[in-house]
């Protein structure tokens, strides 16, 4: 008994104390470089990590179709997030110079289930790393790599679900915003070096309760990165990535204040079949919603059913979600509770019984219902 009090001591007290002598010790507060006007975007090297930069991510949504029929929305996102110190000991596996956290989510229509899962690790020990010299991100098994320029593999599995997708964008980068910066607020640096894949070609394979399957369809990829971008006033924001079937995309945003009112820097971008894109300010598109739907997980209230219409475009557009319940609650990973969905598009100025004029599908964004959004992102 008393080797195995002594071995417990040791483990449960001694080594726990000399890991903690061994870690790196921080050195000063790190400083960050801020989202400025002027920045000249570069590819594929700005497909890669800015680790000079506060907050970065990757995000890549997508609507599915099996060859047996059966249809799915997906959701695959990485994030970094910058230490606010800056570890001694660069060479310490232990050192904490960037945390890596990542969602993925499945939207099961035939089985009217939505599931979601997440992940929060660090670059040591090789759990997970955002690369700067070349694009490639990875969060323990979940992955995103550029295999060329215009390609890219992902791969992600959780529960009952393994996804496997090579993505050709079809399209040139989508760059947001104005002069390199995509605005969030009024103060300088409030704001994000922004672009996107707006059309991305899907195929692979989804396995569902281990049961593999073929798949096809259509995915977005928007890629983030600055230091500081929501001030005191902001609770929160509505996004909206939009792919019609005649090859045009929207993204839209909406950045909410607490006073109940719209950010004046909201804005968004429209990209035309042959590529070409323009701005979007707030006051070029007007969002309307028909509904509200309350979620038992988190008792937000979030609206449903989106009218949106682009007059200087013609547009007028109803977005539906597949299902209402596709909630993420983070606890275990970014602290935020938010919808992110898989929704329909389809005319809203047809007239009963005429045939449809405009038709697509959208994945929308929801934060600061559930809780007012405090993250410093």
């Amino acid at each position: 008994m008393n080797k195995l009090n002594s071995a417990l001591v040791f483990i449960f007290i001694l080594v726990p104390i000399l890991l903690l002598v061994n870690l790196p010790r921080a050195e000063a507060a790190r400083t960050f470089k801020k989202a400025l006007p002027g920045y000249k975007y570069s590819f594929p090297g700005d497909h890669g990590s800015h680790d000079q930069f506060k907050t970065e991510w990757w995000y890549f949504t997508g609507h599915l179709k099996a060859d047996s029929g059966e249809d799915y929305g997906f959701e695959l996102t990485f994030f970094r997030t910058a230490s606010d110190e800056r570890p001694s000991d660069k060479q310490s596996a232990f050192r904490l110079d960037n945390i890596y956290l990542a969602h993925f989510a499945i939207t099961d229509k035939a089985r009217g289930k939505f599931s979601f899962f997440e992940k929060l690790n660090r670059k040591g020990l090789g759990l997970a790393d955002a690369r700067e010299n070349f694009p490639l991100v990875y969060n323990q098994s979940w992955s995103m790599k550029f295999v060329d320029k215009d390609t890219i593999v992902l791969s992600a599995n959780g529960g009952d679900y393994k996804l496997d997708l090579v993505l050709d964008s079809l399209k040139k980068p989508v760059i947001h915003g104005k002069d390199g910066v995509s605005q969030k607020a009024s103060c300088k640096g409030c704001a994000s070096h922004y672009y996107s894949l707006s059309r991305l070609s899907a195929r692979g394979v989804l396995s569902v309760a281990d049961k593999p399957v073929f798949v096809r369809g259509s995915a977005w990829m928007d890629h983030e990165f600055g230091s500081n971008q929501l001030t005191d006033n902001q609770v929160g924001w509505d996004w909206f990535s939009i792919q019609l079937d005649d090859n045009r995309e929207i993204m839209l945003y909406v950045m909410r204040r607490a006073d109940g009112g719209i950010d004046e820097h909201s804005s968004g971008t429209i990209v035309y079949a042959d590529g070409r894109y323009r701005h979007l300010a707030k006051n070029e598109f007007i969002i309307k919603t028909e509904r509200n739907w309350q979620s038992k997980r988190s008792g937000g209230r979030y609206p449903m059913g989106w009218n949106v219409s682009i007059p200087s475009e013609a547009l007028s557009m109803r977005l539906s979600p597949v299902m209402d319940d596709q909630e993420l609650a983070t606890g275990k990973s970014t602290g935020v509770t938010y919808w992110e969905g898989a929704a329909a598009v389809s005319d809203s100025s047809n007239k009963k019984g005429e045939k449809e004029k405009l038709s697509g599908k959208a994945y929308i964004e929801m934060t600061g219902y559930a809780e007012r959004f405090r993250k410093k992102i």
